[in-house]
């Protein structure tokens, strides 16, 4: 009874490793400070909210709604896309609203993916890039994730040297978990480049609005001309409106890929509970000062994690974008591997990171934090930090050195 298929594909979840010392610490009494799960903190905007208690209850918002998306979400939605971006898209054909941008891109993976069907990935890069491929029968082969011109001898290698020819690329920039952006630039040649193999581009735009430099915000993909003949690119009200649990996301782009995207989902969902399909619907169209805000609080949350954390002894660039700083694991500490690391400064410093092993094998030296607490709690975890550092010579002599995975 446990031995099935798609189960057996996936690798085991080395995240749950981390959250069962996490909650044994805790159930001690311990105050972990969490700094893993990239779990917005911040509340969703109050006229967001407010949509939602006027239209809960209303006659027929109870019943089943539409698995694409409501008319009035996916205009707002194209309409976001025409102010920010300057793409135009037909909200009948080129937006499909989904239950968060994950369960669009794994949804993807199903309607694209035939067995055996070879799907490029950067490692390292978020889980389901990956494992949305591999449980719809795929075969990933991994590719660099900075977006620079190196990237392309290595795609270029990719291609030439699948059997069978790749079928997709992903990409997903600002970056989760290594917070690299990309340029338009970058975004003109991975089309030239799909146009030339013939690969579908899945762009995951879920940080767009989590940003720090304000002259120059990140592209979209589809601003390239002509990606729209072979991309779609996903977004989130999680990050940008700190919705993360309403489940609200998008997929936009080539028409025919949504055109399957749209079939698969009609199988398997009614669509997200109508009345927050309102709400997002007023989040998108409503006033943009909580998105500055929220780009304003992350810049803060950031400063201090990087001043603090150098103070500590751990010290690392500030992030351009995204939720998230990925840290290389100080140098005495490496040949442990991200794992074991990051169980160590739960029981010795009291906080919590995401193992970067957990992202790919190529993230072994590095650990993800995310700014989802305070800057009081930041800095109290850059304490804990640089007291554990200051003290490991002296009481982790007898630490046994891990195999690294891989």
């Amino acid at each position: 009874m446990t031995d099935f298929h798609r189960i057996k594909r996936l690798p085991p979840y080395v995240f749950e490793q981390v959250n069962k010392i996490k909650a044994a610490e805790r159930a001690k009494g311990v105050d972990i400070i969490d700094l893993g799960m990239g779990n917005p903190d911040l509340p969703a905007p109050k006229h967001v909210i407010e949509k939602l208690v006027e239209t809960a209850g209303k006659p027929r918002t109870d019943r089943y709604s539409a698995s694409k998306g409501i008319v009035g979400l996916r205009r707002a939605q194209a309409h976001y896309y025409e102010r920010r971006f300057g793409v135009k898209l037909n909200p009948e054909t080129q937006v499909v609203a989904t239950l968060g941008s994950k369960e669009g891109f794994a949804n993807m993976a199903q309607a694209i993916t035939g067995p055996g069907d070879v799907v490029l990935v950067p490692n390292p890069s978020y889980p389901i890039h990956a494992f949305g491929f591999l449980m719809a029968g795929g075969v990933i082969r991994s590719v660099p994730a900075e977006p620079t011109p190196a990237m392309f001898p290595a795609l270029e290698r990719a291609v030439m040297h699948s059997v069978p020819k790749p079928i997709a690329l992903v990409t997903c920039y600002p970056a989760n978990p290594t917070a690299y952006v990309a340029s338009l630039d970058f975004y003109r040649d991975l089309v030239a480049f799909a146009k030339k193999h013939e690969l579908i581009l899945l762009s995951d735009l879920a940080y767009a609005e989590v940003y720090f430099d304000e002259t120059n915000p990140p592209p979209s993909m589809l601003q390239v001309p002509g990606a729209i003949d072979v991309a779609v690119e996903f977004t989130s009200m999680s990050k940008t409106f700190s919705m993360a649990g309403w489940r609200m996301g998008f997929a936009v782009g080539n028409e025919r890929l949504l055109a399957a995207l749209a079939r698969v989902k009609s199988y398997l969902d009614y669509g997200a509970y109508t009345p927050i399909q309102v709400a997002a619907a007023a989040a998108l169209n409503g006033p943009e000062d909580c998105i500055r805000e929220m780009r304003e609080t992350y810049r803060r949350r950031r400063d201090a994690l990087v001043e603090s954390f150098g103070k500590a002894g751990w010290a690392f660039p500030a992030p351009e974008a995204s939720m998230f700083a990925w840290v290389p694991i100080p140098e005495k500490f490496r040949h442990l591997g991200s794992l074991e690391f990051s169980k160590l400064l739960i029981e010795k410093a009291e906080v919590a990171v995401a193992p970067g092993i957990g992202f790919g094998e190529h993230g072994d030296d590095y650990v993800r934090i995310a700014i989802v607490e305070n800057e009081q709690r930041i800095r109290q975890a850059a304490r804990n930090i640089g007291r554990f550092l200051k003290s490991a010579d002296a009481t982790l002599h007898n630490v046994i050195r891990m195999p690294r995975a891989g």
